[in-house]
């Protein structure tokens, strides 16, 4: 098999991996080395799955030995195998690069033979990288759950950003599906680079040439919709993970039905990206709007609305809690609006020292007025007095209606993916009703829902 098949099959399997960033390091350059870890410098191509990235994806080799069901590399399953060598993974990477296709590699592997092994054979491609070609570029890798600490401790002193897949939401679940991986050695490796990466922040503030331990810090992914999970039990664990392991980001991967199991989703079930979406939004009030899990949904209500944001959600089951007042109200009331984010609350604080704010001057600061003006009031006066309808109308997500939209990329302003549409708009059209037609429908149904429980 030469370097193209091997590269092919290769990059195929690695699409199904969505934890792929490049941010967070700006390495300077030195004479004689390559790539640049800057955020400006990073290029970015689209998959054919939609998402866009900036790095060489790939796996180092697709041959498992894991039989995980909801995996297509899983070792029972008739699937192309290919594997690198070291030196074919790092030439191939500064080939890339010297022809302006990359800026950087993601590195994930199958477990070829056992985690100890792969995790060495990754390790001496990442080596070749930055001792023998001097490759200064973003690397981030994955860490093989079960494979020895110092094996650990060696691929973050060449990676950017590690990350280990938490796979699946529950214990339950990763038995059933995954009886090889064990919560333990996933939450063991997370344990231990949340320290070491303290460690060498501290060491680093004290001699600037101590060797830097996974600086961009590390990442999870889980996938959504392959187990009965509720939302709410993956945002309690999702913030779990960011207080518990310092993670950079946890994503969540939309279960997309590549292998038939009875254990699993049937193949023609579609992906449930609105949902997806959904976490992606409540994730980014976790980490920006100071939000907590507990806030967002509850026993009574375990999963997000399909037609609404998490924050608008939030904000007509708290109808107490406004008007807010622009010209007065703290930055963390101001987050709770819908319609003004932490850069709108940001700018909001800083011009109301030089002067009292009206309609005008927050659409000028970028306030999504379509929203806030219902939740707010300048000066004590009230921008608006809608009914219920025009407020539910305004609030209602017109994303949720949308058909036959792909994702965006995970590096967007956001970082969040686009919802293709809510299910009842598919199955309406499955049901022959026109796609147009179907949206509108299921729209007018929302927005009854909705005036009635405001």
């Amino acid at each position: 098999m030469d370097l193209g098949e091997k590269l092919e099959i290769l990059a195929d399997s690695a699409k199904y991996d969505v934890a792929c960033t490049s941010s967070g390091v700006n390495r300077v350059g030195q004479p004689g080395s390559l790539g640049s870890c800057a955020a400006a410098g990073i290029c970015h191509a689209f998959t054919p799955d939609g998402r866009c990235v900036s790095l060489l994806k790939v796996l180092y080799s697709n041959a498992c030995a894991y039989d995980c069901s909801y995996c297509v590399n899983r070792r029972t399953n008739d699937h192309p195998r290919a594997t690198f060598t070291p030196r074919e993974l790092a030439e191939l990477t500064i080939g890339f690069y010297r022809r302006n296709y990359i800026e950087g590699l993601f590195l994930s592997s199958a477990v070829l033979g056992t985690p100890d092994r792969t995790m060495e054979l990754m390790i001496e491609a990442l080596r070749i990288l930055r001792e023998e070609y001097h490759f200064r570029g973003y690397i981030h890798a994955k860490t093989i759950p079960g494979a020895d600490p110092l094996l650990v401790e060696r691929i973050g002193l060449f990676a950017d950003r590690l990350s280990v897949n938490i796979e699946l939401p529950s214990e339950a679940s990763l038995t059933q599906l995954a009886p090889d991986k064990k919560k333990a050695a996933i939450l063991r490796p997370m344990g231990q680079i949340a320290v070491k990466s303290a460690q060498s922040r501290r060491e680093l503030s004290v001699y600037r040439s101590a060797p830097a331990f996974a600086p961009a810090g590390q990442s999870t992914q889980m996938i959504i919709g392959a187990t009965p999970e509720t939302d709410r039990h993956i945002l309690n664990l999702t913030e779990g993970l960011y207080k518990k392991y310092s993670l950079k980001r946890v994503f969540f991967s939309a279960y997309l039905p590549i292998v038939a199991d009875a254990r699993l989703p049937a193949l023609s079930t579609r992906p449930p990206l609105l949902r997806e979406h959904r976490l992606y939004q409540a994730d980014w009030l976790l980490r920006y709007y100071h939000f907590s899990a507990g806030e967002l949904l509850s026993e009574e209500e375990p999963n997000f609305d399909p037609y609404l944001d998490p924050k608008c959600n939030w904000a007509i089951r708290h109808p107490a809690f406004f008007p807010v007042e622009v010209n007065t109200a703290s930055r963390e009331e101001l987050l709770r609006v819908p319609g003004i984010g932490p850069k709108s609350a940001l700018r909001i604080v800083q011009a109301r020292r030089m002067q009292t704010l009206g309609m005008a001057e927050l659409k000028r600061i970028g306030v999504v007025l379509k929203r806030a003006q219902y939740f707010i009031t300048c000066s004590g006066h009230t921008p608006a007095h809608g009914t219920r309808a025009e407020i539910a109308g305004a609030l209602l997500d017109p994303k949720a209606f949308g058909v036959g939209v792909q994702q965006m990329s995970l590096d967007d302003f956001a970082a969040k993916p686009l919802p293709a549409a809510a299910p009842a708009v598919h199955e309406l059209a499955e049901h022959g009703v026109a796609a147009s037609k179907a949206a509108q429908l299921v729209r007018e149904e929302a927005l009854t829902c909705l005036t009635r429980r405001m």
